[in-house]
């Protein structure tokens, strides 16, 4: 392999600004972070896509906020198969461990992962249906939504597409619950479960109201 730089350089300029901006004037709470552990309010599950900062929408600072990032937001359903499950291991971890009040799971517009998968499931998309395709096979999560709404989502694919991201959180919320360790503090009363989505071009924030499963406007 050709030699290379540690890191491509305007990371590690921006590591720098970073350092000198916020952590030399806070380093004393960052060493209280690092010593007494994290205490984060909340578990947020969000999309990797590179237009989803999550953490700065909700201005969040070190410490309050315990985020997960996958393709499409996605939460498996439960499944006790001792395969890799990182997103149900992180879910555990935040809520047994970390003992967070709220669980959010975070959907946006133009979702590629998403949309994958509406190709995929409308045999739009055949190379994602094969066996070697991880992002088809991640995206089988999401299949039995498809199938259950597809027939009732919008003709025009824009508008299609939309309501399937919501759908989306939707199903991942309804995954999310089925955990046995998620019920039982739900049950407790000390966990919520929430359903959100943005528009990432409009700067538009909806939530999911899981008492009628609609969505209303919050910003």
């Amino acid at each position: 392999m050709p030699a290379q730089a540690l890191l491509p350089g305007y990371l590690a300029e921006r590591f720098a600004s970073w350092k000198a901006l916020r952590f030399e004037p806070d380093r004393a709470w960052y060493a209280r972070l690092a010593e007494g552990g994290q205490h984060p309010r909340a578990m947020l599950l969000s999309c990797c896509d590179s237009r989803v900062d999550a953490v700065g929408m909700f201005g969040a600072e070190p410490g309050d906020l315990f985020v997960v990032r996958n393709v499409a937001n996605l939460v498996p359903p439960y499944r006790p198969d001792h395969q890799h499950h990182g997103t149900s291991a992180a879910i555990e971890y935040a809520v047994t461990v970390l003992k967070v009040a709220h669980v959010v799971v975070m959907g946006h517009s133009h979702c590629g992962g998403v949309a994958a998968c509406h190709d995929m499931c409308a045999g739009l998309a055949p190379e994602l249906d094969k066996p070697g395709s991880f992002v088809g096979r991640w995206m089988d999560i999401l299949r039995p939504a498809y199938e259950a709404v597809a027939d009732r989502l919008p003709e025009d694919r824009e508008e299609r597409l939309r309501a399937f991201e919501r759908h989306a959180v939707l199903a991942s919320v309804r995954n999310l619950a089925q955990f046995p360790f998620v019920a039982d503090a739900v049950a407790r009363g000390v966990l919520t479960l929430h359903g959100a989505w943005i528009d990432i071009g409009a700067g538009e924030l909806h939530g999911l109201d899981l008492n009628s499963e609609t969505w209303r406007p919050v910003v």
